[in-house]
């Protein structure tokens, strides 16, 4: 049976249910709503303007923005036009704009909400044949061309593309924690396989209400929120700002929800700051207030309507989990990767004895174990390869058509799958011997609430702990040590003699996309640490666990 794709479904939602919403976009608090049918409608008279502009079949279109109504409708109208859309992450800095689109070989870019203009502007100020396009958005820096103008000039496009399986949609690139990104080739047949296999599995119906904010330009958000809600028919709403955020969830109280690990912590930090966990613990043991307490906690974060919880794209502790579902919130964790259209395994549903799995393999996902321990993965749902890249491209695949994930892990009798970190990841220290670090940051996760963490040890005596201490009001810096101090010594007992950890720097300035330190799905640039305090190690006092960062 020949896959129906996400921008023919559109067309057929416009046809059948053409007054229904399908876009929220929060404006000044209230929202300002799209219909399939007016979706559509821009979609198409954008790829009118396109052509008008001098854009052909197969030519790349960059898209930088954070999430909304705007987002959808260009990429939809890429996908009618027959163009290879290329998304830009909205933090991004200058050296990945600029490479993404040269490298990519961008014609035009549509520009839309920033929070920051300075790296974009650098970038067109220099590119000077690039096309671009505004959205219509205070926040977003003057262009050649503003995008509802454009619409409303043109007349729809007659044209419907027939897409094969194979033929190339986007150029994704990956999120570069070793280095620039690569471009990873993803066809209209492995978004769409990807997108109605998570819909027959969740059991995505037409009235689920979806709320996309993490960035569309990652794989997670572009399946599981764009691809779902296309091929779905279902409705999203798009968050105003980030100073709104809870406020925005609250407004649509979205029935799915998916976050990140870092944004989980946040929100349970914004929960213990109001509500200690010592007297949260005395609430959750009399039965009749622990309903009540559970049902204003998922209220306060606009979650109470949502039957799935996912997380997924950076490991998350298992502690964290088990917190959340202590106050009633069952989190679903999930894995992929660019290179899989992010569909690889769910814990879902959802099973309590499976925290610390990342789940077992999605429908039409085969998932095997090889020799190092490496992942191996296997479906219909898999990229195409990096773009003019045919080394790195021949060595994601084997003859036998598995995908070298990079990521280490195993999986137990009933095929759910534990991750043990990623291949590049382990360090060999001055003993010569490999150090594992995500299992070790996971166990002092729950030894110690550490926010942000980063075992680095390369060629180092012993490994060393770069930590961010978390910003509580009235923070005591000698508590706080002394609690990280017994955190290091119970950990220190399990591990072996090589592993053990040296020292502790706690670090002054918190880690994040702006300093170059997180990518922009916060995901930490383990190889910038390892090089920034590459010496620290050799110096360390032998009598000082914890030191802080002047």
């Amino acid at each position: 049976m020949t896959q129906v794709l996400p921008h023919e479904r559109v067309l057929q939602w416009a046809k059948e249910r053409p007054d229904e919403i399908f876009l929220r976009q929060i404006i000044n608090r209230q929202f300002t709503d799209f219909t399939f049918a007016e979706v559509a409608d821009k979609a198409l008279r954008l790829v009118s303007a396109l052509r008008a502009l001098g854009l052909q079949p197969g030519d790349k279109i960059g898209l930088i923005s954070k999430n909304c109504a705007e987002w959808y409708i260009c990429d939809l109208a890429m996908m009618l036009g027959s163009y290879v859309s290329v998304p830009v992450f909205p933090t991004a800095g200058e050296e990945t704009i600029e490479h993404c689109l040269t490298h990519s070989e961008s014609k035009l870019l549509f520009i839309g909400k920033l929070d920051d203009t300075k790296a974009i502007t650098a970038v067109t100020d220099k590119l000077t044949d690039l096309i671009t396009i505004s959205f219509p958005y205070d926040n977003t820096p003057a262009c050649q061309h503003e995008l509802n103008a454009l619409i409303a000039e043109h007349a729809p496009s007659e044209e419907r593309p027939a897409h094969q399986h194979d033929d190339m949609m986007s150029l994704v690139y990956t999120s570069g924690t070793s280095g620039l990104p690569k471009g990873a080739m993803l066809s209209y047949g492995g978004f769409a396989f990807s997108a109605q296999n998570l819909i027959d599995h969740i059991g995505i119906i037409e009235n689920e209400r979806l709320f996309s904010y993490l960035p569309l330009a990652h794989i997670t958000e572009r399946v599981f929120i764009l691809g779902t809600s296309m091929m779905a028919g279902v409705q999203v709403a798009f968050p105003e700002s980030l100073d709104t955020f809870i406020e925005d969830v609250k407004m649509h109280r979205p029935t799915l929800f998916i976050s990140v690990p870092r944004l989980w912590t946040l929100f349970q930090q914004r929960i213990l700051d109001k509500l200690p966990q010592s007297k949260l613990n005395i609430l959750l043991k009399i039965p009749f207030v622990s309903g009540i307490i559970k049902r204003k906690l998922a209220d306060g974060l606009g979650l109470n309507e949502a039957r799935v919880l996912g997380c997924g794209s950076a490991p998350v502790s298992p502690a964290l989990l088990r917190w959340y579902e202590s106050v009633g919130l069952n989190i679903t964790e999930a894995w992929g990767m660019t290179e899989n259209f992010a569909y690889g395994t769910l814990n879902l549903p959802f099973r309590s004895d499976k925290i610390g799995t990342v789940g077992c393999a999605g429908p039409g996902v085969e998932i095997k174990i090889a020799e190092d321990d490496e992942i191996l993965v296997r479906s219909q749902g898999l990229f195409s390869g990096y773009y003019k890249n045919d080394i790195a491209t021949k060595e994601s695949f084997n003859n036998e058509g598995w995908l070298h994930t990079g990521d280490l892990g195993s999986l137990d009798e009933d095929g759910f799958l534990a991750i043990q970190g990623r291949k590049k990841d382990n360090f060999k220290t001055a003993k010569g011997k490999y150090v594992s670090p995500v299992p070790i940051e996971k166990r002092l996760f729950e030894l110690s609430g550490i926010e942000m963490m980063c075992l680095i040890g390369s060629g180092m005596p012993s490994p060393i702990l770069l930590a961010v201490p978390h910003a509580y009001p009235n923070f005591d810096r000698e508590r706080y040590a002394r609690r990280i101090q017994q955190a290091i010594g119970t950990i220190n007992k399990e591990l072996e003699s090589h592993a053990k950890i040296k020292g502790v720097l706690m670090i002054s300035d918190p880690w994040s996309i702006e300093n170059g330190i997180l990518t922009p799905t916060l995901k930490i640039k383990r190889h910038l640490l390892e090089k920034r305090y590459h010496d620290i190690g050799n110096n360390w006092p032998r009598d000082q666990l914890i030191r802080w960062e002047e």
